[in-house]
C-alpha cells in the first residue's frame, strides 16, 4: 500500500496554508534563477530558429509546408502566439513563459514528493529542482527553447499517473511529445505506474486516448503527411553517430560533467540510495533512465538535452534525503544553492561570440537590402534573419537541413546527398521563384561551404558577385539583370 494511503488525511485549510507558504518561495526562486535569461536578446540558434519560424507563421506561413523544422508544432505555435500578442521584436514574453514553466515544474514535483513522503519532502523537491535547473552552460539552461517547455509536461504526466488520472496523464505525455519528440520518453514511468496500480481495462484505454487524440489533432491542424515526415521519418541521417565520434564524445562528457557539478548536492544521496535495497521509487528510476535515453537519442548530446534529467534527479534526491538525518537535507540544499549561484554568475557575465557575429551580419543585411527584400543566409545561425528583420528566401532556415551539417559534424556524412529527402528540388524552385537580393555565405570554412555544395556554388557563380566580407562571412549581391 502506498505511503500516502497510510498518512492522515489533510484538511483543506492545512493544504491551503502549505501552498500559501511554499508558492511564494518557489516563485521567487524561479524568477531569480531565470534572471540571466533576460540579459541577452538571444541565447542560442534554436531560439533564433523559433523566432524566424514564428514571424513567418504570423505572416501567413504554413507549418511543415512553407515553414519547416524537425520539431513538433507546439513551441512554434507558442512563439507565434506571443509574437501575435506582443510583437516579434523581442523574446521577453517567451522568457516570462519560461519562468512560469519552471515554476509549474517545481510545483508539480513538490506535489508529487509531498504526496509520497510528506510536507518537508515537498519543499525539498521544489527547491532542489529550481536550484539544479540552471546547472548547464547558460546558452543551454537559460534559453526559452524546447526542453524548458517539455519539463512541466513530463512532470504533469507523472503527477497525473501518480493519482490514477490516466486520460490526463496520456494528454500530458502527448503535450511533451508535441513540444519535442524526446518528451514522449515519460510514457515509460507512466506505464509502469499504470501496471503497478493494476488499473482496470479502462485505465489503458484512457491513457491511449489521452495520448493519441492530441497528436492526431496536431497532425490534422498542420499537414498529416508533413507532420509525420518532419517529426518522425525524415531525420534518419541527423540521428547518426557517424562522422564526428570524438567531437560528440567530448561534448557528451563535458555536458555530463557540468550537470554533475551542478548536482553536487543531489548526487551523493542518489548514489547512496542506488546502493541500498530500501531506495524504492522504481518509477522515478525508470523516469531517470528513460530521460537519459532521450538525451542519447540522435547521438548529439547538446547541453539543453540534459535538462530532461533534472526533474527525476530532484525527486530521487528528495527521496534519498527523506531517509537520512535532517542535517543531510540542509547540506544538500546549501550545496545546491552555492552551485546555482555560480551558474547564475556565469549566465550574467558569459560572452557569446556567435551572437555578436550574427548581430554584425544583421547590420550588414539591413544596410544593403530593403525591408521587402528576401535574403539567403547560408549557415547555421538563423537568428540573423530575425535580427535583421529580413524574410528568408527559402523555407530551409539553416544549411543543416540541406547538407546534414549539425552540431559540429565534420565527417563524411555532410553534403547534398545527405540532405533531408526532397529538399534540394524545393530549394532550387525557391531560388528561381524569389531569387534573394543578397546571399550571405556564413560557412566560414565549414564542411558545408559552397565549394563543397555544387548546387549553391553554381548559383553563386552564375548569378551573384562578391561585394563584401563581414567577420569571415562573404556577402554576394545579385548581378545586374538577374
Amino acid at each position: 500500500m502506498p505511503a500516502a494511503a497510510l498518512a492522515p488525511a489533510r484538511t483543506a485549510p492545512a493544504r491551503t496554508a502549505y501552498w500559501t507558504r511554499l508558492l511564494p518561495l518557489l516563485a521567487v526562486l524561479a524568477c531569480v534563477t531565470r534572471v540571466p535569461s533576460f540579459v541577452r536578446p538571444l541565447w542560442n540558434p534554436d531560439e533564433g530558429y523559433l523566432a524566424v519560424q514564428a514571424r513567418l507563421l504570423t505572416q501567413g506561413g504554413h507549418l511543415y509546408d512553407t515553414v519547416v523544422d524537425r520539431k513538433p508544432p507546439l513551441l512554434p505555435w507558442l512563439y507565434e502566439a506571443a509574437f501575435a500578442l506582443c510583437g516579434s521584436g523581442s523574446l521577453t514574453p517567451l522568457r516570462v513563459l519560461a519562468v512560469l514553466a519552471q515554476l509549474l515544474t517545481a510545483v508539480l514535483l513538490a506535489s508529487i514528493a509531498r504526496r509520497r513522503w510528506g510536507d518537508g519532502a515537498g519543499r525539498t523537491a521544489g527547491v532542489l529542482y529550481l536550484l539544479v535547473s540552471v546547472g548547464l552552460n547558460p546558452e543551454d539552461a537559460q534559453a526559452a527553447t524546447f526542453e524548458v517547455f517539455i519539463l512541466p509536461c513530463t512532470a504533469a504526466a507523472v503527477w497525473c499517473a501518480d493519482r490514477g488520472r490516466w486520460g490526463a496523464a496520456g494528454a500530458a505525455v502527448a503535450t511533451a511529445f508535441l513540444t519535442k519528440q524526446t518528451g514522449g520518453a515519460v510514457l515509460l514511468p507512466v506505464a509502469l505506474l499504470l501496471h503497478r496500480r493494476g488499473a482496470s481495462r479502462a485505465g489503458p484505454l484512457r491513457l491511449a486516448a489521452g495520448l493519441t487524440v492530441p497528436v492526431l489533432g496536431a497532425a490534422l491542424l498542420t499537414d498529416p503527411a508533413g507532420f509525420l515526415f518532419w517529426t518522425v521519418t525524415g531525420s534518419g541521417a541527423y540521428a547518426s553517430f557517424t562522422g564526428s565520434e570524438l567531437h560528440v564524445l567530448g561534448r557528451a562528457l563535458t555536458n555530463t560533467a557540468i550537470l554533475a557539478g551542478a548536482s553536487a548536492g543531489l548526487l551523493p544521496p542518489v548514489v547512496g540510495a542506488l546502493r541500498t535495497a530500501r531506495s524504492g521509487a522504481a518509477d522515478l528510476w525508470l523516469w531517470l533512465a528513460s530521460s537519459a535515453a532521450a538525451v542519447a537519442l540522435g547521438f548529439h548530446f547538446f547541453g539543453h538535452y540534459y535538462l530532461q534529467l533534472t526533474p527525476p534527479l530532484a525527486l530521487l534526491a528528495t527521496r534519498a534525503l527523506h531517509l537520512l538525518p535532517g542535517e543531510r537535507r540542509v547540506r544538500a540544499v546549501l550545496t545546491s544553492a552555492c552551485c546555482c549561484a555560480c551558474f547564475l554568475v556565469w549566465g550574467l557575465f558569459a560572452a557569446r561570440a556567435d551572437l555578436t557575429h550574427a548581430q554584425r551580419l544583421a547590420t550588414a543585411l539591413e544596410h544593403r537590402t530593403k525591408s521587402a527584400d528576401r535574403v539567403l543566409v547560408w549557415g547555421i545561425h538563423p537568428e540573423t534573419y530575425w535580427l535583421a528583420g529580413r524574410t528568408p528566401a527559402t523555407r530551409f532556415l539553416t544549411a543543416g537541413l540541406l547538407t546534414n551539417y549539425s552540431g559540429g559534424r565534420d565527417g563524411p556524412q555532410v553534403g547534398e546527398k545527405y540532405a533531408v529527402e526532397g529538399t534540394w528540388p524545393v530549394f532550387r524552385r525557391e531560388m528561381s521563384a524569389h531569387s534573394p537580393a543578397l546571399v550571405v555565405d556564413d560557412s566560414r570554412g565549414g564542411p558545408y561551404a559552397p565549394d563543397r555544395v555544387p548546387t549553391l556554388r553554381r548559383l553563386l557563380e552564375s548569378r551573384y558577385e562578391e561585394i563584401a566580407r563581414v567577420d569571415g562571412a562573404v556577402l554576394y549581391a545579385r548581378l545586374p539583370g538577374e
